[in-house]
């Protein structure tokens, strides 16, 4: 039985990143485009090689540390009547020049971490052989994000979905989530580092209580919100602060207070001088003090709440079958993820079964960042160039690690298909076009778009004046921009 062909474009580009022109043939058998999604769950590599070359966190913790301490020296240079806000002076001593100049090559390092950690997500989104599940690892980055906006994140960001997202997008839920919130681009984002229980050794110190420095519920109030149980389910303002006592003494080495040397592994340290003494009592269940344990207990069972199997079907039907996903699919998923106890895979293998995911018209406008891999893909592009992956999608209006919120980038049509978005997109595709040399744009709309192509789209290519206008077309055409 031959496969219908438009399930074959809805595996490469809804499911996938977008098709490449050397992407296998699924029109062997009628269940080929399910097998092949379900294939990548067991052969997705969670550290190809650009991802395997990229620096550790331990690395680019002395990084940040060197430009902090560059910063503290800066400020204890200048007299105390003349300090600014920002902590450089107008009128600088004589020898503040070389103090100046090491801040800006330790913020240079921060730079190249960033910038590197982009081309490798990039690079490795537009050579894998599982599109599927490096979208699914895209997802996740998305669905616990942070923001390069802070420079203490901007470094780590890349860290971050390499070491704390990758390993875990087969596994379970339960151990994402632990990861995540341990590692120190979160800390960092969501003022953990700096958190302090009130009745803690640190905390009833005379000069900690002086400066008000206590705790922080920030972190606290994202994991309910959030990471697990979404909002308006049932938590109030006491489950924040109590999550927020239980997490206390999570910081950072090198960067927290009372903390030790840069060099703790996975960049994560428990500091028992910073933790909130007592039993918290969180969504209605007491848990006992044991130190670092106490909330990852908490964790442990928010992961597997009914709320967070709903909040988590809702995103991803949203993410794969439309802005407005039916509820019988929600609920399908949402089921997968209570009985399996979090596992994500049989979440996923419930995804692909869901008949809702696969209706021919397209359910979803495709982000800046999903377009510019779809486009590269098709094109069997590699940004060569350093700082190209970034410059790409700065000129998009997506930045990679940039969501502005901790909700991460919105996943609906109207954030994206504002005149200015797509009138970006058509520079951008004249631009890739031109770099791309001779490329016959019907055969390769035929390929990546395979028995999906319309007969519009096909007229307009075939009526272009050049091949590289056919080309530019291509990749702002109605299929190349909706999945």
């Amino acid at each position: 039985m031959e496969v219908r062909v438009n399930e074959r474009s809805i595996a490469l580009n809804r499911f996938g990143l977008g098709a490449r022109p050397d992407e296998p043939d699924l029109a062997s058998r009628s269940d080929a485009p399910r097998t092949w999604l379900l294939a990548q769950l067991d052969n997705y590599d969670p550290e190809p090689a650009p991802i395997r070359n990229a620096a550790r966190t331990p690395v680019i913790l002395s990084d940040l540390a060197d430009y902090q301490a560059q910063g503290r020296a800066i400020k204890n240079s200048q007299p105390a009547g003349d300090r600014a806000v920002s902590g450089v002076t107008a009128t600088m001593p004589d020898d503040f020049g070389p103090a100046l100049e090491l801040r800006r090559q330790a913020r240079g390092s921060l730079r190249k971490h960033y910038v590197r950690a982009v081309n490798a997500r990039v690079e490795s989104a537009v050579s894998t052989s599982t599109p599927f599940a490096e979208r699914l690892v895209h997802f996740w980055s998305n669905h616990f994000a942070v923001s390069v906006e802070k420079i203490s994140v901007s470094p780590l960001a890349g860290a971050f979905e390499f070491k704390a997202i990758r390993p875990h997008v087969m596994g379970k839920f339960s151990d994402m989530l632990k990861a995540v919130e341990r590692h120190p681009a979160m800390l960092l984002y969501l003022d953990q580092a700096s958190s302090i229980g009130p009745g803690s050794p640190f905390g009833q110190r005379p000069r900690v209580i002086a400066r008000n420095r206590g705790l922080n519920e920030n972190l606290a109030r994202e994991i309910l919100e959030l990471h697990t149980l979404g909002v308006r389910t049932g938590y109030g303002q006491n489950d924040v602060v109590e999550l927020a006592r239980a997490l206390t003494g999570w910081t950072v080495p090198g960067i927290g207070p009372r903390t030790s040397a840069v060099g703790v592994a996975g960049g994560f340290e428990f500091v028992p001088e910073l933790h909130e003494p007592g039993a918290r009592t969180v969504m209605r269940k007491t848990y006992p003090e044991e130190g670092q344990a106490q909330a990852e207990a908490v964790l442990e069972d928010l992961a597997h709440h009914p709320a967070t199997a709903r909040h988590i079907a809702t995103k991803l039907a949203r993410h794969f079958a439309g802005d407005t996903p039916a509820p019988a699919m929600v609920a399908r998923l949402e089921h997968a993820f209570l009985r399996s106890g979090g596992d994500l895979p049989t979440v996923y293998r419930a995804l692909i079964s869901s008949r809702e995911a696969w209706v021919a018209a397209p359910v979803k406008f495709r982000s800046p960042w999903d377009w510019s891999l779809a486009v590269l893909r098709a094109l069997g592009s590699h940004l060569a160039d350093a700082g190209s992956a970034v410059g790409l999608q700065e000129q998009l209006g997506q930045r990679v690690w940039r969501p502005g919120q901790p909700s991460g980038f919105d996943d609906m049509a109207a954030t994206w298909a504002g005149s200015d978005a797509l009138m970006r997109r058509v520079e951008a595709a004249e631009r890739l076009a031109q770099r791309s040399g001779a490329v016959d744009a019907v055969s390769l709309a035929e390929k990546i778009f395979p028995g999906a192509v319309s007969v519009a789209t096909l007229e307009a290519l075939k009526r272009a004046e050049s091949g590289g206008q056919a080309l530019a077309l291509l990749l702002v055409s109605p299929e190349m921009m909706r999945r």
